[in-house]
């Protein structure tokens, strides 16, 4: 079983920084995705971004393009997304995720097989 732990949510003023951290306990995700999914209180989880395993390509959501990176550390097993300029309406539950992709980008919540349980992030403005 593959498994996924999320850590580095807090509490950030807006215009601020986090780095979340996506721990595996995998080596290898050769053939796998790794994305990032949000949900805000009242509302349906939604994709922010994915990258290769090794991490050669990402790609992101319009609403984070330009602010938030994707990117990952292959010898720690650890896929990270540095959230920078930070908004009220990042706020949210991250989630990482793993899956084999038949195409690229992977936004659909269906084709990732392997959660992690969230971290939370609040931004105050």
């Amino acid at each position: 079983q593959v498994q996924l732990v999320e850590s580095g949510g807090g509490l950030v003023q807006a215009g601020g920084s986090l780095r979340l951290s996506c721990a595996a306990s995998r080596r290898t995700f050769n053939n796998y995705i790794m994305g990032w999914f949000r949900q805000a209180p009242g509302k349906e989880r939604e994709f922010v971004a994915c990258i290769t395993w090794p991490g050669v390509t990402t790609y992101y959501t319009d609403s984070v393009k330009g602010r938030f990176t994707v990117s990952t550390d292959n010898a720690k097993n650890t896929v990270y997304l540095q959230m920078n300029s930070l908004k009220a309406e990042d706020t949210a539950v991250y989630y990482c995720a793993a899956g084999v992709p038949a195409s690229w980008p992977i936004r659909q919540l269906s084709d990732y097989n392997y959660w992690g349980q969230g971290t939370q992030v609040t931004v105050s403005s």
